[in-house]
């Protein structure tokens, strides 16, 4: 198994790391990090195509190797499997994220949008977030979420039968401090809330500018959803897809033209 390591908050990050080592402990898989080479949270579902990117070779804390760009992560997936590697992979793990990615954060994550661009390619994308709580002061621990996403990772990929198109894991983890969730549950988007506020500023020249503040996003606790499980102690695993045709209102309408 040749997995493709990436994610949205840089390669040194410790959420990778631990994910990189987590992942080394699969039997047989071979393990291949390009990550950015500075964060990208909350950058989407990016495709650099107005400048040059460059990909170039470096280490992780624990002195492996690996290789980091100045692209972002889905820039990161998609040129590692168009031959900035010279290598074919058979799955793309992305993470992990300090925070949760559920609901309607799967369009603004970095996290989520590497592990889609792996199914725009014909393989498995998985991605992994952890709960932890905002503005945390010192160091997390990601070794507990790792290895958990690891064994559901295997149990998914061996699951997949190879048709396309290729499915696209969202994996939540709640951080809990002796890593002992309450199971896995397979959910849906649930609802998030965002407590956005736009703050305008004014700069030495007396020119605006904007600041995009506030509260940190909650949600509604509901059974069967991502936010849900994870405010409730169980790692919350949804299957993405691409296609966000609305087919209900699609067939309303369908009679219209």
């Amino acid at each position: 198994m040749k997995i493709l390591i990436t994610n949205d908050d840089g390669v040194n990050a410790p959420g990778l790391l631990a994910l990189v080592q987590a992942a080394r402990q699969i039997p047989r898989a071979e393990v291949f990090v390009l990550a950015p080479n500075h964060n990208w949270s909350a950058c989407g579902h990016v495709k650099t195509m107005s400048r040059p990117l460059r990909v170039w070779e470096t280490r992780l804390e624990d002195g492996s190797p690996a290789w980091t760009s100045d692209g972002a992560p889905s820039d990161c997936v998609a040129m590692a499997m168009m031959g900035a590697i010279e290598q074919e992979f058979d799955l793309v793990l992305s993470g992990i994220n300090p925070n949760a990615n559920v609901g309607l954060d799967v369009t603004y994550s970095g996290t989520v949008t590497a592990a889609m661009e792996g199914a725009i390619n014909g393989i498995p994308g998985f991605a992994v977030s952890v709960d932890a709580p905002e503005y945390h002061q010192g160091e997390l621990d990601f070794e507990p979420a790792a290895k958990a996403a690891c064994e559901i990772v295997v149990k998914l990929f061996v699951d997949w039968d190879g048709q396309k198109p290729a499915p696209i894991w969202n994996i939540n983890v709640p951080y809990l401090p002796d890593g002992k969730h309450l199971g896995v549950q397979f959910t849906r988007q649930g609802v998030r809330l965002y407590h956005d506020v736009l703050e305008k500023r004014m700069d030495p020249r007396s020119r605006p500018y904007y600041w995009i503040a506030g509260d940190p996003p909650t949600g509604v606790i509901e059974d069967g959803t991502d936010y849900g499980a994870i405010k409730q102690g169980y790692i919350s695993v949804t299957p993405l897809r691409m296609d966000m045709t609305d087919h209900d209102r699609l067939m309303k309408v369908e009679g219209w033209s």
